[in-house]
């Protein structure tokens, strides 16, 4: 099982956490960071750095067919995410005919800033991208290549709202693996989404489930000393 994290550099601690509740629950994940200035050097993305973008993943994350050599399924997620669930759960329910799978949220941002001050940019589909499987395999997928993700006239929106897929190419799993913790209130999440705001940020100690956040880096700096 393939799980890409999009890596921030501002972001070091939640990428680790985030990787770290992956790990814990299943030993058979292989966890791969998206990280932007080695897939610059490697040569797999080469568009300008976009000021207006809230994370340095806001496009890497679209290589991940090509990244796979459009082969099996993959999933990305966001690192401002922990999983409390074996991820393998998910992944048992892949769909071939899908060429991606997500959370098809209702979702409009509360804040017109994010946690780090970063310009909150509202589109139709926010945040079905943030954690999705992606049938690496699948037919429509093969338009999601290098010259397509670094050609500077396609814009973030268009990439995010799966603007190059049908809608029937788009399937849906439980919001509970996508638990935006300022949006839901109600069910038990599998996967928490801190995508307000999350407590490694000074002003975000005390968002909600702040304390699983921190649990789950206890635990971590635990294995590690």
């Amino acid at each position: 099982m393939k799980v890409f994290i999009g890596y921030d550099t501002r972001e070091d601690i939640a990428y680790q956490v985030c990787k770290h509740s992956l790990e814990s629950r299943n030993k058979d994940v292989k966890v791969i960071p998206l990280i932007q200035h080695t897939l610059r050097k490697q040569g797999w993305y080469t568009r300008p750095i976009d000021k207006l973008a809230s994370t340095e993943f806001t496009f890497t994350r679209f290589l991940i067919p090509e990244l796979t050599n459009f082969n099996g399924w993959a999933l990305f997620c966001d690192s401002d995410i922990i999983f409390l669930n074996d991820v393998k759960e998910l992944f048992d329910q892949v769909d071939d005919k899908y060429a991606v799978m997500c959370v098809k949220h209702d979702y409009t941002p509360k804040e017109g800033t994010k946690m780090d001050g970063q310009t909150q940019t509202v589109y139709p589909r926010k945040n079905w991208s943030s954690v999705m499987l992606v049938n690496c395999s699948h037919s429509s997928n093969k338009k999601l290549n290098t010259a397509l993700v670094n050609n500077e006239s396609i814009t973030g929106a268009y990439l995010h709202r799966f603007s190059l897929l049908n809608d029937d190419e788009i399937g849906e799993f439980s919001y509970e693996w996508n638990y935006l913790t300022d949006w839901y209130i109600e069910g038990t999440p599998k996967a928490l989404h801190y995508t307000e705001g999350g407590p490694w940020f000074e002003n975000y100690r005390d968002c909600p489930f702040n304390r699983v956040w921190k649990k789950e880096l206890q635990d971590m700096m635990q294995i590690v000393s």
